[in-house]
């Protein structure tokens, strides 16, 4: 049956960051979306779509916002468990919980709960689409992809790995293991249903020139996986990193020398960049994944989005599970805001939904199904209460405007202002659902 999903509906005409954000992000009250076979293929004025489709099946938000589903685009779905645990940096913080929490990953029953907890927690947010990384287990892999199978999630994610002595024994594969396990999972799962396989070395301090050798090989293989990473997250980890690879120019260029910097390449962090890592990624089409809880949470550094989105580098926004402080990419925009005002880019209300969107989406190279509400797109949709608490009620009831009316949701609000969450038009999170 045809579905009418009607409220206040966001389009996209443009890049915010190219054009005024309030002609590129544009807000239709009184709006429906008309959904077929999990795909959108209408938009419209509310009653109009309804005399045209007197059949279809009727939902209405009344003035709720309906934006496209949240895309977060850098996550490690296996720290669930240890969000928010009190660190020092980023070393101290991977050897005390996260290491220790992903060996528990060896078993594949343990995996499934918490990759089921977790997709359940991001639809609840209204998250529709996430990038993971796993555990340097398969098995790990497998319950991810499985349990997002299973909820019709769009999803990209990949084995973790890592072969070098600066990770603990018990969490290293080998370079020939990593490019078998990852080989297997991709024939196992790239481009099955809603899956995209990302090739995943954890970050250059963690491998060895002969994995990430390995790994580079495997993606030249397999040009269609994403590669994901981390890059120039805190500066005491640039400084190790070249010590480990005395050779390379930078950062980057330990990626580089391996075939690991090209379109496809999702770097997480990304803060410290130097001038010549800057250019090559803009001349290799690659991503930059903004997490900014995660970034303020362990004192990584500040992201610079005015200066990265002005040299036209794709933008992805991310939670960065568990290093990031929250499920939310409502609190994710709101940390964005925060770091933007201390690197005095203002970011406004249409520029942080279009970076949780079409943004994210744009970073991982899947604009064209999902991140926007257009004809042909996949109905991955959030619905927004504009007045989920009290306190957010009352400043939003004194907007003139539907910016000033969306902005203190995105300062404040939280699972409680999902009203719905849609998978391919299917209602799937309601208001409250864990």
């Amino acid at each position: 049956m045809d579905t009418l999903i009607s409220g206040t509906v966001v389009t996209f005409t443009g890049n915010p960051f190219d054009i005024p954000a309030t002609e590129a992000v544009q807000a239709h009250r009184g709006a429906a979306i008309l959904v077929q076979d999990g795909k959108i293929a209408g938009i419209g004025a509310r009653d109009a779509l309804m005399r045209r489709h007197p059949d279809a099946k009727r939902v209405d938000h009344g003035e709720a916002l309906i934006v496209p589903g949240f895309v977060d685009a850098h996550a490690h779905y296996p720290q669930t468990g240890i969000i928010a645990s009190w660190g020092k940096r980023l070393i101290d913080w991977l050897n005390t919980y996260t290491f220790p929490e992903e060996s528990r990953f060896s078993d594949p029953a343990y995996a499934t709960r918490i990759a089921e907890t977790y997709l359940d927690l991001l639809l609840a947010n209204g998250t529709t689409t996430v990038t993971s990384f796993c555990t340097i287990h398969p098995a790990s892999v497998d319950a991810l992809f499985t349990a997002a199978e299973a909820r019709g999630m769009r999803i990209v994610a990949g084995k973790t790995c890592m072969d070098r002595d600066t990770a603990p024994t018990y969490l290293r594969d080998t370079a020939q293991s990593a490019y078998d396990d990852s080989k297997a999972l991709i024939d196992r799962w790239h481009g099955k249903g809603r899956a995209t396989y990302a090739i995943t070395p954890r970050f250059s301090p963690t491998s060895t020139p002969a994995q990430l050798d390995a790994l580079g090989k495997l993606w030249a293989e397999h040009p269609t996986c994403l590669m994901q990473t981390h890059l120039s997250e805190q500066t005491d980890e640039i400084e190790w990193t070249k010590g480990l690879y005395p050779s390379a120019r930078d950062y980057l260029d330990t990626y580089e020398q391996f075939g690991l910097v090209r379109e496809g390449a999702l770097f997480g962090h990304a803060i410290h960049l130097e001038p010549r890592e800057i250019a090559h990624l803009q001349a290799m089409d690659c991503s930059l994944i903004h997490c900014p809880t995660s970034n303020t949470f362990i004192g990584s550094g500040l992201f610079d989005m005015g200066a990265r989105t002005r040299e036209s580098l794709r933008v992805g926004l991310a939670t960065d599970t568990g290093g990031g402080s929250s499920f939310s990419m409502l609190r994710t925009m709101a940390a964005a805001y925060e770091v933007g005002q201390l690197t005095h880019t203002a970011l406004h209300p249409a520029h942080l939904l279009w970076l949780a969107t079409f943004g994210s989406a744009n970073a991982l190279h899947l604009q064209d199904r999902i991140g926007s509400i257009a004809v042909g797109m996949e109905a991955d949709l959030t619905v927004i209460d504009l007045a989920s608490t009290p306190a957010i009620a009352q400043r939003s009831a004194r907007a003139t405007d539907i910016w000033e009316a969306v902005f203190p949701t995105i300062m404040m609000g939280d699972d409680r202002a999902i009203a719905a969450t849609y998978v391919m038009g299917e209602r799937v999170a309601p208001a409250g659902a864990a």
